[in-house]
């Protein structure tokens, strides 16, 4: 047996020991806490700093006491009401996502799978009356996150044309083109009135 093989025979136990453990993906997938699709009644604002403005999160178009799901499995953190509305928080290991205003059939550290039941969404009034919305918001630590990434209704990430092709990675050129009056020239001298 060479010197080589040896080494790697003895290092390769080390470097799987080594080697980081699966990564949760960048992009994770959710589902609609609302059933059917619900219409977004108000979008994602972050707010520019911790006490800034803003919206953090989104509100869907709901009617009280249609049923509330949880976007991705996790556990219960919070379920109860805070500041007088009926408050729900998933936690998803890294994020968590949370559901308001909600007359709450979970208790805190139950399991819940992805698409779970976990109460009823409440006459609320706020910003959305006369009508009833769900606010739903996803946070990583302190950061806020766009809940609609979820859904695949978040912002848009455009990639480059040659990402996944062996083409030339140079950027795109519009072609030349000539404009209709690129010819036209004011007259030399002004018209005599």
């Amino acid at each position: 047996m060479t010197l080589r093989a040896r080494l790697c025979g003895a290092l390769l136990p080390h470097l799987l020991l080594l080697a980081p453990a699966a990564a949760e993906p960048s992009d994770p997938v959710g589902s609609w806490p609302l059933r059917p699709e619900p219409e977004v009644v108000r979008g994602f604002d972050p707010p520019a700093s911790t006490y800034g403005a803003g919206h953090r999160g989104v509100d869907l178009l709901g009617t009280p006491g249609q049923q509330v799901h949880t976007a991705m499995a996790g556990t219960v953190t919070f379920a109860g009401p805070l500041a007088g509305r009926g408050v729900v928080v998933v936690s998803h290991g890294a994020t968590r996502t949370t559901y308001e205003p909600v007359g709450a059939d979970v208790v805190i550290g139950e399991r819940v799978a992805a698409g779970a039941a976990l109460g009823t969404l409440e006459a609320f009034a706020s910003h959305c009356a006369p009508r009833a919305c769900l606010h739903w918001g996803w946070k990583r630590d302190d950061t806020y996150l766009d809940p609609l990434s979820l859904v695949g209704e978040g912002p848009v990430r455009l990639l480059p044309l040659w990402r996944d092709s062996g083409v030339d990675a140079r950027p795109w050129t519009p072609p030349l083109a000539v404009l209709p009056y690129d010819a036209w020239r004011p007259p030399a001298r002004p018209p005599a009135w």
